[in-house]
């Protein structure tokens, strides 16, 4: 992809989401994106040393996705692709109902008594 389309389709992006790059789904900028994976703002390892990965630069692209509807970052499309290999779309379906519909209802109860943790 030339670099010209590059920044049209992340500047497009941008202006679907209100001129916010932020994921649109978890509302992370690409430099948290990159922390959460393990490198500086610049795209470099934080850990390089210790871990031997000199070579290795996140790039922009590389932890946000700007082709869609909206911005999503790579740790949100992770997570969604992990759901759907679960291959259960109807728990899936069912969850997101009860977040959207009945929110309180998976949570606990003010006066319910806190889980036994073992400890």
């Amino acid at each position: 992809m030339s670099l010209d389309r590059t920044f049209q389709q992340y500047f497009a992006a941008l202006d679907r989401a209100g001129h916010g790059d932020r994921c649109f789904v978890c509302r992370r900028t690409p430099a948290e994106v990159k922390q959460f994976f393990g490198f500086r703002e610049d795209g470099t390892p934080i850990d390089a040393a210790r871990y031997g990965i000199e070579d290795v630069v996140l790039d922009r692209l590389d932890i946000m996705s700007y082709g869609g509807a909206r911005p999503v970052c790579a740790v949100c499309q992770l997570n969604l692709d992990a759901l759907l290999l679960s291959g259960d779309r109807d728990a899936l379906h069912e969850l997101l109902q009860e977040m959207e519909e009945q929110r309180d209802k998976l949570w606990p109860a003010d006066d319910a008594p806190a889980p036994d943790d073992g400890v």
